[in-house]
């Protein structure tokens, strides 16, 4: 009985784990993951690239609320890699991040922090 207990209990415990890192600062990073990391190039700019070029969470909230547009892109506008795959990020904008723009800015921010998604 002890035995059963206590894999539960550390069966939750590596649950909780989990579920904190797909879920940073409150939003699901899970889809993010898929094209970005905190420190290494994926199929997008990295997470500490993106908090160098808006400085602060409110900031980059902001962008996510107005709209997420093209002209506001920091990254995408700097360099020519990045502007061909806007439009793949304007998709994943409206499907993953509308409607959570401070949550998904505050993610981003912590997991630079952390130094890991």
């Amino acid at each position: 009985m002890k035995k059963l207990l206590m894999v539960a209990v550390a069966a939750t415990i590596g649950m909780g784990s989990v579920s904190t890192a797909a879920t940073a600062g409150g939003f699901n990073v899970k889809k993010c993951k898929a094209c970005h990391a905190v420190s290494k190039h994926k199929m997008g700019p990295t997470w500490s690239d993106v908090a160098a070029a808006y400085g602060d969470e409110a900031t980059l909230a902001a962008v996510f609320k107005g709209g997420f547009k093209v002209e506001d892109r920091k990254l995408a506008n700097e360099n020519s890699k990045w502007k061909k795959k806007a439009k793949l990020m304007t998709g994943q904008y409206k499907k993953s991040i509308r409607g959570h723009e401070e949550e998904a800015a505050q993610a981003l921010f912590a997991a630079v922090k952390r130094g890991k998604i």
